[in-house]
């Protein structure tokens, strides 16, 4: 959600902590700011709008003010409207802070604070936690930190600041995500770690509850019992033009473009005699015996993965599997045991309500096996097994190559648990496997198809409202396609399961409404071509998707997409890349910004 920077060290602290939040703006935000040392004191620069807003403003205001610590956020408003009160950082007497997460008692500490004549000028939950955080402080930072987030409830990562106290900066954190390196040049630590790798390709994750003292010299971390120890030691694999648009307009054109070398990467290495294996990932067989029941839950699009790996296990498995929603999950008093293997899928790492689920199955005995793309995440160290995917970074907000390779994940753990109980023989599962390798292939011929999809999308930009229509897996990817579609253009858009239009949905179809219809799944075709004709029949404009292997009456559609030839059981891989393209050049068509649309964040680490 939020972006958090903080340096100190031999170089311009203004600059790195703007170019970090340049890094970091991926993430969305409505304001930003900084706040740095400037001759023993602390001095703060903040604005509505953009980064390079910032940037200007820190130019007019303090460009012959040096320093070498300071601390930068990117706002995403939560409490408060979007203002340059309310945007970060935030002082109160001797404490300037940012953070990122939610003070959910903040309502009461305020009561508190004002009993003691102490009143905040903005609306935000952040100033109160700087406001508890100064109140207990009486010369010891780190004892005064450790006494005022006793007394909070919620979330955080805040980054802090003494007056009194020059070129330091401390960090702690509970739910939200910090990282941290310390180089030649100093100690850096931020939300992301887009924003370290300009600097350095070796970082560790922040521990929750454990207090980080960052200076020039050096960084010392405590636990909670105020005992000093090394954190581990993570590295970074993928370069800084990883993070780059690589000539691409925008970063989700980039990413779809990185699908088939993303899903290599997240097969090929699980890929052992033909079979699959997560002996490299440390991941027992122990883990799918004597369960009866799978959970999976998550939100959003690693949601709509779920929906199919749900289709794909109890398929080959024929294990039940119930797939979740993380924010409802938690609040339902779920029924799950020791027998229950609960998998949560998150690209982050530190989506909040996905963590507050895994910690309640957790709590209730189920055993846990997490999908992430972050090593050293909340998640993936919550979790008692992790199966990595290896997208690389992800910077638009619309979630792409992250799609693809939690799908290929769940394929995986798909065939390994069929494998492991029996219900698919060695040969059975290695031709599965076969497929499920050379699926990149149809995905890279797919990335052909964008000419296609921009055709289609000058008339469906013009749309108020899109429905799309499958059966089966067709469906379950019809749900990642209407909410991609959404998001980025802004156009009401639905998915239903096309049998069920007789239901109530079809009173919905009219004269040139788009209805996009996918029909990739044999068992399912002739009865999804039906309902093709019956919206048809009521003025729909229909963009049809199929194999390669059906025939369709040119009457039937406006326009047909015909699919690379690939199984059908794999098709949601090659039908997802169709889909990422018509939200995409919708998007463009309208002239918004693809990669940060409004009100959304990349990461949210908030509930």
């Amino acid at each position: 959600m939020c972006g958090i920077i903080g340096y100190v060290g031999s170089s311009d602290a203004k600059k790195v902590l703007i170019d970090g939040l340049q890094t970091l703006e991926y993430r969305g935000y409505d304001s930003a700011g900084i706040s740095f040392f400037h001759e023993d004191t602390i001095e703060t620069v903040k604005t509505v709008g953009k980064v390079s807003a910032l940037r200007h403003l820190v130019k007019e205001k303090a460009t012959d003010k040096t320093s070498f610590c300071g601390i930068g956020h990117t706002r995403w408003a939560t409490h408060g409207g979007v203002s340059s009160t309310n945007s970060h950082p935030h002082t109160a007497g001797k404490v300037t802070l940012i953070h990122n997460g939610i003070i959910e008692n903040y309502q009461k500490l305020q009561a508190d604070l004002e009993e003691k004549g102490k009143k905040p000028i903005s609306q935000t939950d952040t100033e109160i936690a700087a406001m508890v955080i100064d109140d207990c402080y009486h010369g010891d930072p780190e004892s005064a930190i450790r006494e005022a987030v006793s007394k909070l409830t919620g979330a955080y990562g805040f980054c802090i600041m003494f007056s009194d106290i020059p070129e330091t900066i401390y960090a702690i954190r509970s739910g939200s995500p910090l990282v941290a390196a310390h180089t030649d040049k100093g100690s850096i630590i931020a939300s992301d770690m887009v924003a370290l790798v300009n600097h350095t390709k070796h970082y560790f994750v922040l521990k929750e509850n454990h207090i980080a003292k960052m200076t020039k010299e050096e960084i010392i971390v405590k636990n909670e019992y105020g005992e000093i120890y090394g954190p581990t030691i993570h590295h970074i694999s993928w370069d800084v033009g990883a993070a780059k648009k690589g000539g691409y307009e925008y970063f989700m054109m980039k990413e779809i473009h990185e699908q088939p070398d993303a899903l290599r990467n997240t097969i090929r290495p699980r890929l052992v005699d033909g079979l699959p294996n997560f002996e490299t990932d440390g991941v027992s067989d122990d883990i799918f015996k004597n369960i009866n029941r799978i959970v999976i839950t998550a939100c959003g699009t690693a949601m709509h993965a779920g929906l199919i790996g749900r289709n794909m296990i109890e398929r080959l498995a024929r294990i039940p599997v119930t797939v979740e929603i993380a924010s409802e999950f938690r609040y339902q008093d779920p029924i799950i045991d020791e027998h229950t293997l609960l998998i949560t899928i998150s690209q982050s790492g530190e989506t909040a309500d996905t963590l507050a689920a895994l910690k309640l199955g957790k709590e209730r005995g189920a055993k846990t096996l997490s999908v992430v793309n972050v090593k050293g995440s909340s998640i993936a160290r919550e979790s008692d097994y992790v199966l990595y995917t290896h997208a690389g970074p992800e910077i638009a907000v619309a979630s792409t190559k992250a799609y693809s390779v939690q799908l290929a994940v769940m394929y995986l753990i798909a065939f390994r648990l069929a494998y492991v109980t029996g219900t698919c023989s060695t040969e059975e599962t290695q031709k599965y496997m076969d497929s499920l390798v050379h699926v990149a292939d149809s995905v890279e011929e797919a990335l052909s198809f964008d000419n296609q999809a921009e055709n289609i999308s000058h008339r469906l930009a013009k749309a108020n409202d899109i429905f799309f229509i499958g059966r089966g897996l067709d469906y379950a990817l019809s749900c990642e396609g209407s909410l991609k579609l959404k998001e980025i253009s802004y156009i009401h858009s639905e998915a239903y399961a096309a049998g069920e239009l007789k239901h109530g949905t079809i009173s919905l179809i009219t004269d040139n409404v788009p209805v996009i219809a996918l029909a990739t799944q044999p068992d399912v075709y002739a009865k999804v071509i039906s309902n093709v004709q019956e919206v048809r029949s009521r003025g729909a404009r229909v963009i049809l998707i199929t194999d390669s292997n059906s025939s369709v009456d040119a009457s039937l559609c406006d326009h047909q997409i015909i699919l690379p030839e690939t199984d059908p059981l794999f098709t949601p891989f090659v039908s997802a890349v169709i889909l990422q393209y018509l939200a995409y050049y919708v998007s463009v068509e309208k002239g918004l910004n693809v990669d940060q649309p409004r009100n959304l964040a990349k990461s949210v680490t908030v509930e």
